[in-house]
């Protein structure tokens, strides 16, 4: 812990001005800064206050790698005291700064996600673990601790590209878009004078399909493959998606009281869009195909009986896990997920001539546009096929 104002040293002068002061085993100097704010009325001392930085540096440095990382924490800090110095001459508070300025932003940001009771809570929470893993990786010193005042719009910057190089496709737009809802949050609550991601856009790749998808032959070849692990309805829930496009969180949430075996029909609320759109209702039709996935209700079960016994989608063994190897073992070397089965669904029905209306229904969508990505995705297979016609000359 360090002595603040004990064996303090200057480092810049101002208001606040920069110190450093040792801490307790002398290895370190910790980085503060001190503010005068007026002096008292009975012997006309000086009044001061002083704000911690969460910056260390070496006291001895030895390395050049341990040089270079003091010389990069006193230019942050030189800057942090610029930035103090502006706002402590505007605000007509004076040494009075705001509270909520002063927060963990990364705790904030964990309160908000245990009152948020939306569908997409789970896009919040990946928003969360991205900013962590960036600071971690850009801003060390702020990987536990960052206060608002430091959240400026380069910071921002780099974070929208550290989201660009490690999502793909609709992802990327979609954790950035609930970031800056938090932070916009943080706007209304007072944590930021001004939207640090203002006018900051990510290219839109909503128009992409990015994922993997398997082809008719791919399909026949996976299926044909024994599938030789624990959780043997994973195969068939596999087969659910593949060939009905219906969600891994619908199929893992189908009972057999949403099978009309007698008009070879499945009724369902899709999870996703329940209270938000007015298709979230699926209706389809089961082919044989699909009546065989299904199966007849066993004598034990009850309507609430869930179709596919599956294991929970979270540690070592769970579905994804599960599906990786059966892929594996079938020789598909593209890196498949529960999501490519309804993405090839899509694209196989393109495929073989369906109506793009049709689609977007069987899907569940209520816009067409989310079913553009199948088109194209059909387009590029043409010119794949037609990339592969022997080439002669005219």
């Amino acid at each position: 812990m360090a002595e603040k104002g004990k064996n303090a040293l200057l480092i810049e002068p101002g208001n606040p001005r920069l110190l450093k002061t040792p801490v307790k085993d002398g290895s370190e100097y910790s980085l503060y800064l001190e503010y005068k704010v007026g002096y008292k009325e009975e012997n006309g001392s000086c009044i001061r206050r002083k704000e911690g930085l969460s910056l260390r540096l070496v006291a001895n440095p030895r390395t050049q790698a341990q040089r270079q990382k003091n010389k990069e924490t006193i230019e942050l800090a030189r800057k942090i005291r610029f930035e103090r110095e502006q706002e402590f001459l505007q605000n007509k508070e004076g040494y009075r700064l705001k509270k909520s300025r002063s927060v963990n932003f990364l705790d904030y940001y964990q309160t908000y996600i245990k009152k948020y009771t939306k569908k997409d809570v789970r896009v919040i929470e990946m928003g969360l673990n991205d900013f962590k893993k960036f600071l971690s990786e850009k801003y060390p010193h702020f990987s536990t601790r960052v206060e608002p005042r430091y959240i400026n719009k380069k910071m921002m910057e780099e974070f929208a590209d550290y989201i660009s190089e490690h999502h793909r496709g609709t992802g990327i737009s979609s954790v950035h878009r609930r970031f800056k809802k938090v932070i916009l949050a943080g706007v209304e609550d007072g944590l930021f004078s001004e939207n640090p991601c203002k006018g900051i856009v990510l290219d839109n790749k909503e128009d992409m399909l990015v994922k993997d998808i398997l082809s008719a032959e791919e399909l026949q070849q996976l299926f044909s493959t024994p599938y030789t692990w624990k959780y043997p309805d994973i195969r068939r829930a596999f087969a659910m998606t593949c060939f009905s496009g219906i969600r891994f969180c619908d199929v893992e949430a189908l009972t057999y009281g949403d099978v009309d075996y007698a008009n070879r029909i499945i009724s369902f609320r899709q999870k996703k869009t329940v209270g938000h759109s007015h298709k979230s209702g699926v209706v389809m039709p089961l082919n044989d195909t699909l009546m065989a996935i299904v199966g007849e209700m066993p004598k034990e079960a009850t309507p609430e009986t869930r179709i596919f016994k599956l294991p929970p989608n979270n540690g070592g063994d769970n579905c994804n896990h599960f599906l990786k190897q059966w892929t594996k073992a079938a020789g598909i070397t593209k890196h498949i997920t529960w999501h490519c089965g309804r993405h090839s669904f899509g694209t196989q029905l393109l495929s073989n001539g369906a109506n793009i209306k049709v689609v977007a229904d069987l899907l569940g969508h209520s816009s067409l546009k989310y079913v553009q990505v199948y088109t194209r995705a059909v387009d590029e297979l043409k010119k794949k096929a037609l990339d592969s016609l022997p080439k002669i000359e005219m």
